[in-house]
């Protein structure tokens, strides 16, 4: 394909983006907290609750900012989440400084939260600096910024982390 056709396509594409996750959680409430202390200062908040298509529990949803972009919080049935086995290994929230990924450490560390790594650049990626975080069901969170990137671009996956 032609670089010409692979640009034309992108423009003429419709948009698509990521408009909620949901994650089964061992407590949700416990969940609720964690999430909305390290993040409700970047604008997460919690926008509604629903039940789920099961009836039988509650889902709790919160807004990313202004965006329709929205992460819930479920209750599991039971089990726990095992770092690299299937499923999410880690998902990423975007913030504009490294002023306020260092903030955010510092949350962790006044909460008591469990730090993977912190902040420091990636290896792979020049500008690009991070902080990973586990949340209560050892879920891996982490809170990034970086060098802009045109929204042509191609994503390259993120950090080798």
């Amino acid at each position: 394909m032609l670089v010409a056709d692979r640009e034309e396509r992108t423009t003429m594409a419709p948009r698509l983006r990521l408009h909620h996750i949901d994650l089964t959680v061992g407590d949700v409430q416990r969940s609720l907290e964690f999430y909305l202390a390290l993040l409700g200062p970047f604008g997460l908040h919690e926008f509604e609750r629903w039940p789920s298509y099961r009836g039988t529990e509650e889902i709790v949803y919160l807004a990313v900012g202004d965006e329709e972009q929205y992460l819930g919080l479920r209750p599991a049935d039971g089990g726990e989440h095992r770092y690299h086995n299937v499923g999410l290994e880690h998902f990423a929230f975007y913030v504009d400084t490294r002023e306020e990924v260092d903030a955010a450490y510092q949350r962790c560390l006044d909460l008591g939260v469990e730090v993977h790594f912190p902040p420091e650049e990636d290896r792979d990626i020049e500008g690009y600096y991070e902080l990973f975080v586990w949340d209560p069901d050892g879920i891996r969170v982490e809170i990034a910024c970086g060098p802009p990137r045109p929204r042509t671009a191609a994503v390259s996956g993120g950090s080798s982390r």
